[in-house]
């Protein structure tokens, strides 16, 4: 089970982005996430007259590894880790500082 999930907001503990937070937008892989708002790269694009692009310097938002995010506790203010406990039969995510289920 996937203690972080696409939708969840999350903080950042570690690298440039220390402390901010923002959404998860997708899960690259097992490893990785793209989270708004962090890790944003300046790419150089070129004009494609075909499409109607035009060219220029766009952020394109970069992968994190999940180890450097935490998902946050809004009840808390805090960043918490994430369990998974065996609830009525159900595998459910619950914050390890207060035993508390994870909302969807």
């Amino acid at each position: 089970m996937e203690k972080i999930r696409k939708g969840d907001e999350v903080i950042v503990l570690t690298g440039k982005d220390k402390g901010k937070r923002g959404v998860v937008q997708q899960r690259v892989d097992a490893q990785h996430l793209v989270v708004d708002g962090v890790n944003v790269a300046k790419k150089a694009v070129k004009p494609n007259p075909m499409t109607g692009a035009t060219g220029g310097i766009v952020d394109k938002l970069m992968p994190i590894h999940v180890s450097n995010v935490a998902l946050f506790n809004a009840a808390t203010g805090k960043a918490d880790r994430v369990g998974v406990k065996l609830i009525d039969g159900k595998r459910v995510r619950v914050y390890k500082s207060t035993g508390e289920a994870v909302k969807v």
